[in-house]
């Protein structure tokens, strides 16, 4: 018995019709998927070698497009003074045939010098067999927009800003000082403006800064809506 399994393997390999990986499955995909978030910090670039195809694409949460070799040599270790951990959950996956589609959270904590941050990205990996290997394809992530911690604001200060602005004729804005409270109302809708620093202000989740600019002598004459380094500037036309 033992001969004839030796001549069918010894056969199979002359053939070159090895038996292919079997249809993945969402546990394993995960298991792979978070091996290549335990080898960020310490920079093994092993895994990211063996999961990624050679033409693999691959978009970050930095707007940058990588092929394989700009993706491996951007994994190497952190500076010393600073650990982290990236961890995966509330995955989706869709599976047919040879692809296999993981969408998922990711939440990284980062220790710098004793200081923690955070922050929570979303990707979406394409895995595709082919030759009965399993590798990524495509990759695509996005950073979730966090509120900035809200500052301390002087209330004193409040009048300057409070008074109407015009985008142009018939699109106005009105921004109320209450008491320790900034409110911006626009169309019948009152949204708390929370302070960041100075005359910079933002919405809670909302995306961008709202700023006041002011004139050489120290008056406020706009309320600036900044997002993505752009703005929309409405002028202030009264109290």
């Amino acid at each position: 018995m033992k001969a004839k399994l030796t001549v069918a393997v010894f056969a199979l390999l002359l053939s070159g019709r090895l038996p292919a990986q079997e249809t993945i499955t969402e546990a394993e995909l995960v298991r792979r998927t978070q091996e290549l978030f335990d080898a960020v910090a310490p920079g093994d670039q092993g895994p990211w070698k063996k999961y990624f195809a050679d033409d693999c694409l691959y978009f970050d949460e930095k707007g940058r497009n990588m092929d394989k070799a700009a993706l491996v040599a951007d994994i190497a270790p952190l500076p010393a003074g600073y650990s982290g951990t990236i961890k995966i959950a509330k995955v989706q996956s869709r599976i047919a045939g040879d692809t296999a589609i993981l969408s998922y959270d990711t939440a990284e904590t980062e220790i710098v010098f004793g200081q923690q941050l955070t922050a929570r990205y979303h990707a979406t990996d394409t895995w595709r067999r082919r030759n009965g290997t399993w590798q990524i394809l495509a990759g695509q992530v996005l950073r979730y927009y966090e509120d900035p911690p809200a500052g301390r604001a002087d209330p004193a200060r409040f009048p300057d800003f409070a008074g109407s602005y015009e985008l142009v004729p018939g699109k106005t804005l009105r921004v109320l000082a209450e008491g320790e409270n900034l409110y911006l109302e626009r169309d019948g809708k009152r949204t708390l403006l929370l302070p960041e620093a100075g005359d910079i202000f933002f919405r809670s989740k909302v995306e961008g800064r709202c700023v006041f600019r002011r004139t050489a002598d120290g008056k406020v004459d706009a309320f600036i809506s900044r997002r993505n380094n752009e703005d929309i500037v409405w002028r202030k036309t009264g109290t």
